[in-house]
């Protein structure tokens, strides 16, 4: 039984014509973006055109994924309190980014995180470190997003077979791949602030509904909830309080939610769209405004479903957790609301997966072929951007193929090793570079392939690869290490490795980290580096 045929009065026609307008508008703006994108600075950083509100309303829609929708909902709806954590991890890694990086990484940088991380040290090694450590993190964020939404959007249509979800996740694909070669960044910008709009826009719609339906009292709503689940819904420790073990794993997800998020390049890479850091600096303000307000929302969409929908029909609808949102949005308005909620979901993959796949494209192009292989002596710089648009074919298909074959299993664990690549090898090299004058070659070296293997291996040998039947492979029993996500591990493991590279290392270029630092706390000279 799918999702579509579950709900009652749902009509997967509906949820396809809504989604078709969303393609159809976003498309045309796509095309009409593309009409300015002639520059490797207009399909990277879209010409840097863009203002600070302009790019905050990007960046969330960038960064609140189908996971944050649906996923945080019913989370909240199945666990109350512990659920709503998520969503406070995710804001508050959003102080970490601005406080620590936002500014600094715009001044000294041009397209590409490896921009940052070369420029102190020797170009070669560190750019293909920096580009193979946005290669991992961009694609198990990118299967995640094509594996876990694009199934689910497919019950949302009522498709129950693989060969029908396979179609679903080839067309996510497809359409995404149309907007990153024709668009470039700026018409994925375009793409990400259409779909937050819709996104925020229709969740305050449903928050406002769901407190009228309980008075605008909103002790009411928690208690209708509490009713249904449970009084422990809004107790801490229903999730992580078991044992001591789950509260030393929520500790780990933690640091890889918080930290993780300053480090993932497909956010860093829009910090580039903005003229200048007081921009960037706005649009990470407006961002956290934005995406703290959507997370309030949640708070009530979860209750809402726990307390109109309840947990026991939310954990056997096809989807599970995932349903919370689309079950409480067919409770409310029936089959209109819920194509609604079924459009939201299909423009937040379309937005997300786009950014991620530029990202990876641009990372190759610019810091593998133009500085790696071309050793930085590109007399085209349309060939540069060529390589980047092939490259994005490639991912492309690789995501298709990957979102097909991991369609229907366990992909949390996808997610989690995402956050915390960008966590364990992307933000301890960030950092080290910004505000370490001692930090070398082989420190980063060092930290970013440290810590990307270390984690990966950790991920391989934990629960949520093997071991019960929640795991990716629930019949295998390797699970060595006992935490789902290895933060609390590959994190300091990584900035102890950056340390320990660069003590045993003797290169030390004091004269350049000092024109880093002036750089990267005035902005002198950047302006010139990112218009070259």
């Amino acid at each position: 039984m799918t999702l579509a045929q579950g709900v009652a009065g749902s009509s997967p026609a509906l949820n396809i014509s809504i989604f078709g307008l969303f393609v159809v508008i976003t498309l045309v703006v796509v095309f009409r973006a593309s009409k300015n994108t002639r520059t490797a600075a207009d399909y990277y950083a879209a010409g840097r055109a863009f203002t600070g509100p302009q790019n905050g309303i990007a960046i969330s829609g960038d960064y609140l994924s189908a996971a944050s929708f649906l996923g945080i909902a019913g989370a909240i709806a199945l666990n109350g309190y512990d659920g709503f954590l998520y969503s406070i991890g995710f804001l508050v890694a959003w102080l970490v980014a601005l406080l620590l990086v936002a500014e600094l990484l715009r001044n000294t940088g041009k397209y590409t995180m490896g921009d940052v991380l070369a420029f102190r040290m020797r170009q070669r090694p560190v750019r293909a470190a920096a580009a193979v450590s946005t290669l991992a993190v961009s694609f198990f964020y990118l299967l995640a997003q094509m594996a876990g939404a694009g199934g689910l959007v497919a019950l949302l249509l009522g498709i129950g077979n693989p060969v029908g979800q396979g179609a679903v996740i080839a067309v996510v694909g497809l359409i995404m791949i149309v907007y990153v070669l024709v668009g470039g960044m700026k018409g994925t910008t375009w793409v990400q602030i259409i779909k937050a709009a819709l996104l925020i826009v229709g969740a305050a719609g449903i928050t406002v509904w769901v407190l009228a339906r309980f008075g605008f009292n909103l002790s009411a709503l928690l208690g209708g909830a509490a009713q249904k689940g449970g009084p422990a819904v809004l107790d801490p420790g229903m999730q992580y309080g078991k044992t001591g073990l789950t509260q030393l794993d929520f500790v780990s997800l933690a640091l890889a939610l918080v930290l993780g998020t300053a480090g993932l390049p497909h956010i860093l890479m829009r910090f580039y769209t903005v003229p200048t850091a007081k921009e960037a600096r706005r649009s990470v303000v407006w961002a956290i405004w934005l995406i703290g307000v959507f997370y309030l929302f949640t708070l009530v969409l979860g209750y809402g479903a726990g307390a109109l929908v309840g947990p026991q029909a939310i954990r056997t609808a096809p989807g599970g957790v995932n349903s919370a949102a689309p079950l409480l949005a067919d409770a409310l308005g029936g089959p209109v609301l819920l194509g609604f909620i079924a459009a939201v979901a299909f423009a937040t993959i379309l937005a997300v997966v786009a950014g991620l796949t530029i990202t990876a494209s641009a990372s190759f192009a610019h810091d593998v072929y133009a500085n790696v292989i071309k050793k930085g002596a590109v007399d085209d710089k349309d060939q540069e951007v060529r390589v980047a648009r092939i490259t994005a074919l490639v991912i492309g298909a690789v995501a298709i193929a990957g979102g097909i074959v991991a369609n229907g299993q366990n992909i949390a664990f996808l997610v989690a090793l995402a956050f915390a690549v960008a966590a364990s090898a992307n933000l301890p090299t960030i950092l080290y570079s910004l505000f370490w004058k001692r930090f070398n070659t082989s420190g980063a070296l060092w930290s970013i392939y440290g810590g990307l293997v270390v984690c990966v291996l950790l991920i391989v040998f934990s629960p949520a690869v093997s071991g019960n039947s929640g795991a990716m492979f629930p019949h295998a029993d390797f699970d060595l290490f006992p935490l789902p996500n290895p933060g609390i591990v590959s994190i300091p493991v990584s900035f102890l490795l950056g340390w320990l590279g660069t003590v045993l290392s003797k290169e030390h270029d004091e004269a350049k980290y000092a024109e880093m630092e002036v750089r990267a706390l005035t902005g002198i000279g950047a302006e010139k580096a990112t218009h070259q």
